[in-house]
């Protein structure tokens, strides 16, 4: 059987994790990894968390089933998160799912099942898992103008023109808030404009929602969803709380559908509940728990957005250190967008042969298209990085 497999191909960022992990240099610096760290360079269990966790704990009495769209609590929770009162729920349905990879899977899943080989619009450059997850699904991938190379900003006027020319059996990926890779955003006049595109042309708008609050706060985040889902008919969300809620590995994400009414809204749901019963059957508990405690508990959610606004808080520090580090020692303004960009990530344009150099002879780790996690930047390390950044592009 197996003789006829041919070795795929190794995920690129597991790749460079394990040369940072042997690299025995104690001045390496990791900005590749796609993960929140601290002050002391660790991925924090965050407090809230933990008095949830406490809770769960002494108040569990069951490990049976969930059902195959998962914790209702956590559901409803991540509705009221998501969408608050914006929406008529009755034609709103979510589905909980392993990490919002899982709530894309699925939902592209569901897409395939609607419109077989539909195709799938998705920015250039994103998200790396994006395409593969769409091509397993049997949709076809095509992709519309994003960023700019030379400003390092959104190239708005041609991602634009290009939804306007998409029909109704297109669908379209947007990043909801903190664009992966670039860092570059849509500003809320830009949403406005992606809105009124997607209710023109009737393509339907798929949200990937995995940063939300990581950029410029909560409400500031949800601004284009909330726009969008206001201005069409049908959507579909993919939530993720790794990031904000610091639940990495406890995989925890959201398949949200809005349909056009509630008819509607239960025959997609049927799809969407077999799709997953099809594939694993039904998701864990714990990381929902975890979110569905924290967003019940008043005192526990404002703990959270406490913790939730340092992280923010401390990634744009982070962002406007280096670039005014950068400006100091250069008299350029050549790298001030990354104080611009928000998010975890910023794609910095650098050529490969650079980025290699970076770690070779620096310790610097970044993914080979140049892209860094700011929340991976030392802080008291900012001018080391700024010297070996400028060093190594003269």
């Amino acid at each position: 059987m197996f003789e006829t497999l041919t070795k795929a191909p190794g995920d690129k960022i597991l790749a460079l994790m394990g040369e940072y992990a042997a690299d025995p240099r104690p001045t390496k610096i990791d900005l590749g990894v796609g993960v929140y760290k601290d002050e002391a360079g660790v991925t924090p269990i965050l407090s809230s968390v933990k008095k949830a966790e406490e809770r769960i704990l002494a108040q569990g009495k069951t490990k049976t089933y969930l059902g195959i769209a998962g914790n209702k609590g956590f559901g409803a929770a991540v509705l009221d998160l998501v969408l608050g009162d914006t929406l008529d729920r009755s034609r709103v349905r979510i589905a909980q799912a392993p990490g919002g990879t899982g709530s894309l899977w699925v939902l592209m899943q569901l897409v395939n099942r609607a419109r077989p080989g539909a195709t799938i619009w998705v920015s250039d450059p994103t998200w790396p898992n994006h395409n593969p997850i769409a091509l397993g699904a049997g949709l076809t991938v095509k992709t519309y103008p994003y960023f700019d190379t030379e400003t390092r900003g959104v190239r708005f006027e041609q991602m634009l023109a290009t939804l306007d020319g998409l029909g109704k059996d297109d669908v379209v990926l947007l990043h909801g808030c903190c664009h992966n890779p670039t860092g570059a955003n849509l500003t809320n006049a830009q949403w406005d404009q992606v809105a009124a595109s997607l209710a023109k042309t009737g393509a339907l708008p798929f949200i990937d929602l995995a940063y939300l609050g990581f950029g410029d706060g909560l409400a500031a985040d949800a601004y284009g969803t909330l726009k969008v889902i206001a201005s069409v008919p049908e959507a579909l969300i993919a939530f993720s709380g790794s990031k904000n809620f610091g639940l990495y590995r406890e995989r925890i994400g959201a398949a949200i559908l809005i349909a056009r009414d509630a008819a509607q809204a239960d025959i997609a749901q049927s799809q969407l509940l077999n799709i997953i019963r099809g594939s694993y059957s039904q998701p864990p508990d714990h990381g929902a728990e975890i979110i569905r405690t924290i967003l019940e508990d008043a005192e526990l959610r404002a703990e959270w957005e406490v913790e939730l606004e340092a992280m923010r808080n401390r990634m744009i520090r982070l962002r406007e250190k280096l670039s005014e580090a950068i400006r100091t020692k250069s008299n350029s303004a050549d790298f001030d967008f990354i104080a611009a960009h928000r998010g975890m990530f910023s794609l910095l344009g650098l050529e490969n042969a650079v980025v290699e150099h970076l770690k070779a002879a620096n310790g610097v780790y970044m993914i080979g298209d140049s892209r860094i996690n700011v929340a991976g930047i030392p802080e008291d390390r900012v001018d080391d990085l700024a010297d070996a950044l400028l060093a190594a592009i003269k």
